[in-house]
């Protein structure tokens, strides 16, 4: 139970999620040198090699059958954009899990979003050639992107653990839109896209010094918080507290 607890505690769970923002600001930063290179998305787009699926599909495939064989996907903070992956050549791994058991996993929106939405909001129009490379980071990205989301499980079970009866209440009552209200804590956001766009700025500032480089907007990646991260982490906060029951 202390190691539980200490899964959950408010310390362990910010020095995560803080480092996600690195992980997450690096994609973002390589991603944005390329441009949109909409043919990496289309099915079949660069041949029939590929089985009908895209070449960022494709990456992405490879690397969770890859990944599984080493029990990534075992662990309860991982979730895969596939579900016909390999079982696990390691032995199997004894985890501290404070989560209830759930099915909630949200790749399906992530990815969605980060083709239709993410990928044009960060990066310039147009086909630039860089195909491989532009894929290879959008699979950073996405794995960082899905993992942070789902973190929000973690944050809900603290927060539910720490207010079990305002919780239990609206679970009870299958009422999403309290239960949306009660997760939100404003000035935790606020700090939260102030310190990722700190980051940005200086890591752009950094990069802006070096002949032939070219970055996104440090403030791209508060509004990738303040658009996508935070409203989908609270979605799976939300959907996890309606499972646990």
């Amino acid at each position: 139970m202390t190691e539980q607890a200490d899964t959950l505690s408010l310390d362990n769970i910010r020095n995560v999620l803080v480092r996600l923002e690195e992980t997450i600001l690096f994609g973002v930063l390589e991603r944005a040198q390329f441009r949109q290179n909409p043919v990496i998305y289309q099915p079949g787009g660069v041949g029939r090699e590929l089985g009908g699926e895209s070449l960022v599909q494709y990456l992405l495939h490879e690397s969770e059958r890859s990944h599984a064989k080493v029990r990534r996907y075992t662990s309860p903070d991982e979730h895969p954009f596939f579900h016909d992956l390999p079982a696990p050549i390691l032995p199997a791994a004894v985890y501290a899990n404070p989560l209830r058991p759930n099915t909630i996993n949200i790749n399906d929106r992530i990815w969605a979003a980060y083709v239709g939405e993410i990928v044009p909001f960060l990066c310039a129009p147009g086909d630039d050639g860089q195909w491989g490379s532009s894929a290879v980071n959008d699979v950073y990205l996405l794995q960082a992107l899905s993992k942070r989301i789902h973190y929000g499980k973690f944050v809900a079970e603290s927060k539910c653990r720490a207010r079990p009866e305002q919780y239990d209440s609206l679970i009870r009552s299958s009422d999403a839109d309290g239960l949306r209200e009660a997760v939100t804590d404003a000035e935790v956001e606020r700090a939260v896209l102030d310190r990722v766009a700190r980051k940005a700025a200086t890591y752009s500032r950094e990069l802006e010094a070096m002949p032939g480089q070219s970055v996104a907007d440090h403030a791209a990646v508060r509004d990738l918080y303040a658009r996508w991260i935070i409203p989908m982490n609270k979605d799976v906060q939300v959907l996890y507290l309606l499972e646990r029951r």
